[in-house]
């Protein structure tokens, strides 16, 4: 596969289109070194998958396109098509289900499955698309949260984790938030924590009052309900 109308590798050269040694080499190069700069993103949060996944997954994705190059009909790229389905399934076992009732590890999940495609994009000599897939996934993943907390935190709905310390202290809770100007949506019992000792509950809110939306937060209004005698432990399911 020819790739001289790609920007980058008319500015590199006939070298970089071609799929010999030395071009995939830099391929291979390339796709890893921009794989661990998100791994390393993902790492210095915490995330399930860190570094070295995201680079292993991106030098499946970019080997993949080279071998379908070199080895097999270009018109025909069986091994990239079984890359992007392998990486699909790994990038599901990233996803955990919390005790919460909570999905967690869903941004990373979805990370490593594009990071596997900006992988797959370098090794088809595809360098103008990689770089764009990267920069945009950078941002969406290190300078997109800081705007969705935000926007999450002026919503007028948002959903609590609640533990109470008896199960009949549940109908002055319901008073209390009503009383507040918040209105309640769904009570769902977890039964996660059934022999706890604790009455625990998923709760979506309704920010109803006027002066509420225009001067509250979410963290603001949780820490008013975690004042209450009753309340063992609250806070707001992202």
């Amino acid at each position: 596969m020819h790739v001289l109308s790609d920007p980058i590798a008319q500015l590199l050269g006939p070298w970089a289109a071609e799929p010999g040694p030395w071009c995939a080499v830099f391929r291979v190069a390339l796709a890893v070194l921009l794989a661990a700069v998100i791994g390393w993103e993902r790492s210095s949060k915490r995330h399930s998958a860190g570094l070295r996944t995201f680079m292993l997954i991106s030098l499946a994705g970019c080997a993949a396109a080279l071998l379908d190059q070199s080895l097999l009909d270009a018109n025909i790229p069986l091994l990239s098509a079984a890359a992007i389905i392998g990486m699909a399934i790994l990038s599901c076992n990233s996803i955990l289900f919390s005790s919460k009732n909570q999905i967690k590890g869903l941004t990373t999940s979805v990370g490593l499955w594009c990071c596997g495609i900006v992988g797959l994009a370098l090794g088809a000599g595809l360098y103008t698309l990689a770089l764009v897939l990267f920069f945009a996934l950078l941002c969406s993943m290190s300078g997109l949260p800081a705007l969705e907390t935000h926007l999450k935190d002026r919503s007028n709905h948002f959903e609590v984790h609640l533990e109470l310390k008896n199960k009949s202290d549940l109908p002055d809770f319901v008073s209390t938030v009503r009383a507040l100007g918040i209105r309640i949506d769904d009570i769902e019992s977890n039964p996660a924590y059934l022999n706890s000792g604790l009455s625990v509950f998923t709760v979506s809110f309704t920010v109803a009052s006027a002066e509420l939306k225009q001067y509250k937060k979410h963290g603001e209004i949780i820490e008013a309900l975690k004042s209450l005698d009753y309340v063992y432990y609250i806070e707001e399911m992202n």
